[in-house]
């Protein structure tokens, strides 16, 4: 008998006298001890029906029309919330995709794992606290077993990843739900999580339903594979068949898809846009009553660089390593100290009334679209309200009109702008925080890891996408990335960081066809499923 069995399930959203069909009589099962990958294109309706074994989608707005959700034989669909609490974090865990909007920013990690705990197990502090510590060591985070006072805020995106991974194995579920688990994490950590998870699925016997749009996560840990397109099922088989041979079109497209070619040359001779020179941010680190400062976080400890028109670098490393603090530094978003100019204006002289007329010409797309976007402002609004501060003197016709525009070159439909964030799968709200950066045609963008949340096909568009306006418009990309095959398709020039220091630079294409350093090895070695080395 399954551990889960979903049959002919349907779900609707309805908002007003319009219905949205998001999953269509969808059906699968997960057995004991078995890890079953659902993946398709953002949209698809993979993230709703995993909702909606945990019964976690917006009632009443959601219906189900049709279908039936069992666990253990007990039907879930319709289920009354006190069996439900008493199902979720305890026999169904979930990871959630986004974890900088799942944690609660005002409490602890310590605070947040034990919660799950006390709930459902009723622990003593001590008892608590050391499984708590045991969980942190499991999912790689042992230098967090320190910091255990540390809010989401003081981590970054891969380490918020984990901690999510640890509160939902708290219990030792009997079924894992894990939707886009690896989306933050850079590769070597991927690896790591990845191992983690067959190895618990493995020991504790648990049936892990994996959510995901990289089919490398699914080839190397998946037992069957169901592919879903437009929130139906087309094509259910084991790992290895469905990998050999794909019967569905859509299938073949999705293995075929995959973000590659290289950037177009740039001038080497021109100006830089931006160039920082010993760029370093430090974080005091404070204790006593008079909170003095005994030591620092050296997040970045004086790296240099220069981008130019058309040029894009690409700064890797694994999550923690500075990579995103650096971005910010260069921005002017954080304070820093070094020299950062931008057409040679030293932007240390800026105030900051003078740096938001420069806010046009250097702009960011965010790691966690979900938490960039305002939820109570449509998306033509969230796209347009850079234009009215920077373009007062457009009509209110013609922002509407660039809007449009936007929207439709980061492969959006137009009528989109009409809805809001939460209307959206985590792949078109990455596309709308590309198009709300790129409507204002800045000089300089800081790519946070745009394609992180986004399905391979989608990817290849993207990349494709900046590309094209790159060429078009010399714009300079530092380009943030843990996917490695991705940082390869888009840049020139390779800036590998860990712990706040540049481990090796130069071209892209003696980064990536010859490295140095073993770090940078043990990097290349995890994106091409190789076995890692000792990076340390």
């Amino acid at each position: 008998m399954p551990v889960l069995e979903i049959k002919n399930l349907s779900v609707d959203f309805v908002n007003g006298s319009h219905v949205t069909h998001a999953v269509k009589n969808v059906s699968m099962t997960l057995e004991k001890g078995e890890m079953l990958a659902v993946v398709g294109e953002s949209g698809s309706g993979k993230s709703v029906t995993a909702l909606s074994v945990l019964q976690l989608l917006p009632y009443p707005a959601a219906k189900h029309p049709s279908g039936s959700i069992t666990f253990g034989g007990e039907e879930l669909v319709g289920a009354k919330e006190g069996p439900m609490r008493a199902i979720r974090g305890n026999k169904i865990s979930m990871i959630f995709q986004e974890p900088m909007t799942s944690l609660n920013p005002l409490h602890t990690i310590e605070k947040q794992i034990a919660e799950v705990l006390h709930i459902h197990k009723n622990l003593s502090a001590e008892k608590t606290r050391a499984r708590v510590v045991e969980l942190l060591g499991l999912v790689g985070l042992e230098r967090l077993t320190n910091r255990l006072n540390a809010y989401p805020h003081e981590l970054s995106g891969g380490q918020r990843q984990r901690v999510m991974i640890a509160m939902a194995l708290a219990n030792d579920p009997e079924i894992l739900i894990a939707d886009e688990p690896t989306t933050a994490v850079d590769v070597t950590v991927q690896a790591q999580i990845l191992k983690l998870l067959k190895e618990l699925q493995q020991k504790l016997g648990m049936a892990i339903l994996l959510i995901t749009h990289d089919l490398n996560v699914v080839r190397k840990v998946a037992d069957r594979v169901v592919v879903m397109k437009s929130g139906e099922v087309v094509e259910t088989a084991d790992t290895k068949t469905l990998f050999a041979e794909p019967q569905h079109p859509y299938t073949q497209m999705l293995l075929a898809a995959q973000p590659g070619g290289a950037p177009e040359p740039c001038d080497e001779s021109a100006a830089p846009v931006i160039t920082g020179t010993d760029v370093k941010v430090w974080f005091p680190i404070k204790q006593g009553v008079f909170r003095r400062t005994v030591d620092h976080v050296k997040a970045v400890d004086g790296i240099s660089l220069n981008i130019r028109p058309g040029e894009t670098v690409g700064v890797v490393g694994e999550s923690g390593s500075g990579k995103t603090t650096l971005g910010l530094a260069l921005l002017r978003l954080i304070r820093s100290m070094g020299d950062v100019r931008f057409d040679d204006k030293n932007l240390n002289d800026f105030n900051e009334k003078d740096m938001r007329s420069l806010r046009k010409d250097i702009q960011i797309v965010f790691q966690d679209p979900y938490g960039a976007l305002s939820p109570r402002m449509s998306v033509g609004q969230i796209i347009g309200e850079g234009l009215e501060v920077h373009f007062p003197a457009l009509s209110a016709k013609e922002r509407e009109v660039r809007v449009i525009d936007a929207l439709v070159e980061t492969g959006l439909d137009a009528d989109m702008r009409h809805r809001y964030p939460h209307e959206f799968s985590g792949g078109q709200r990455q596309r709308i925080a590309i198009a709300r950066a790129m409507v204002l045609k800045p000089r300089f963008v800081v790519l946070d890891e745009p394609t992180s949340a986004l399905d391979m096909s989608v990817q290849a568009q993207i990349v494709a996408l900046l590309k094209d306006l790159q060429v078009k418009h010399k714009l300079a990309y530092m380009f943030i990335s843990h996917d490695l095959k991705v940082v390869r398709a888009m840049s020139h020039h390779v800036i590998v960081m860990k712990g706040g220091k540049v481990v090796e630079t130069g071209p892209a294409a003696d980064i990536f066809d010859n490295p140095q350093e073993p770090y940078t090895k043990a990097l290349l070695a995890a994106a091409m499923n190789i076995e890692v080395v000792d990076a340390a």
